[in-house]
């Protein structure tokens, strides 16, 4: 199964060096059953975008919480069994949770397929986006147009290969 992590640069610097994602149990995102509702789609490419931007929109929710990280979204995709990645039933119908899967084992880097990475000169919008998250998340309309305006910027692909160079450009 393929699940997304949702990252900072920060993050994904501090993860390179150990090899691994974090500790467990460990957030992402995934095409579950609630988000193939959500989304009434069976294309199953269209329903991993999906899941890509959840994991971006998490990512975005790190940043909010870490004003000193880099504004760039980060998303780790990540081949995992599919026996590793859980819903949680309780939460299924919850729309801040469609796509959610928590994974209780080790998520290393070596597992990882891709890794999914803001261009530079999407930093503005999406430190925006961070900053009028909360209030977008109350029902301010205004605040929701700033957040939309990080969707807008798509993210880009990178190799695992990679990494070490997106970590340099945590600075």
């Amino acid at each position: 199964m393929r699940v997304y992590v949702p990252l900072t640069l920060s993050g994904l610097a501090e993860a390179y060096p150990k090899g691994d994602l974090g500790p467990a149990p460990l957030v992402a995102y995934a095409v579950t059953p609630a988000l193939r509702e959500w989304y009434v789609s069976d294309d199953i490419e269209e329903l991993e975008y999906a899941a890509l931007n959840r994991a971006a929109l998490a990512s975005l929710r790190l940043l909010a919480a870490d004003p000193a990280a880099r504004g760039l979204r980060v998303v780790v995709a990540v081949d995992v069994p599919d026996r590793a990645a859980a819903s949680d039933p309780d939460r299924g119908l919850d729309r801040e949770a469609l796509g959610e899967v928590r994974i209780d084992g080790t998520v290393t880097l070596a597992d990882a397929a891709a890794v999914h990475v803001d261009a530079d000169d999407a930093e503005a919008d999406v430190r925006a986006a961070a900053r009028a998250l909360a209030a977008a998340d109350g029902g301010d309309g205004d605040a929701q147009f700033v957040v939309d305006g990080a969707e807008d910027h798509e993210l880009l692909w990178f190799a695992t290969q990679e990494i070490p160079n997106l970590v340099n450009r945590e600075d």
